[in-house]
């Protein structure tokens, strides 16, 4: 007996995705979609609502590490 498939919508393009483990790219449809959600946070076009996490910095110390 084998258990139902479960289908979600591709976050970008809203295509059905199988959710089985053959599927490469999921939960999106293909690469493509993957790296247009992936360049969406990156240009913060896209963000997880709430306040930051850690404070702004007083400045430009040049130190990101």
């Amino acid at each position: 007996m084998s258990a139902p498939i479960s289908e979600v919508a591709c976050p970008t393009c809203g295509k059905a995705v199988a959710w089985t483990p053959a599927e490469k790219w999921r939960p999106f449809c293909s690469e493509r979609c993957k790296l247009i959600d992936l360049g969406e946070w990156l240009n913060e076009e896209k963000h997880i609502p709430g306040e930051p996490a850690l404070p702004a910095e007083q400045g430009d110390s040049g130190n990101d590490f």
